[in-house]
């Protein structure tokens, strides 16, 4: 999913979105382990878009906690 996707996503989109990928993460990691993946490089993605993830869901909260800061 491309970054500008991400961003229009609703936090509970993101949040779910992010729980899915750490899961998926979790079975590529016990795939390696067991030697059934040949794709290593797909964790490598998957670590990656999770941190894309994280980064525009601590974007949305400090934009959220400055507008409110800004009322009072």
């Amino acid at each position: 999913m491309k970054v500008n996707e991400l961003r229009q996503l609703s936090m509970a989109d993101l949040n779910k979105k992010l729980q899915e990928l750490r899961n998926k993460t979790r079975e590529l990691r016990f795939s390696i382990a067991n030697n059934q993946l040949s794709h290593v490089k797909d964790l490598d993605k998957t670590k990656k878009e999770i941190a894309r993830i994280l980064t525009i869901i601590n974007q949305k909260r400090s934009v959220s906690e400055g507008q409110s800061v800004e009322a009072k």
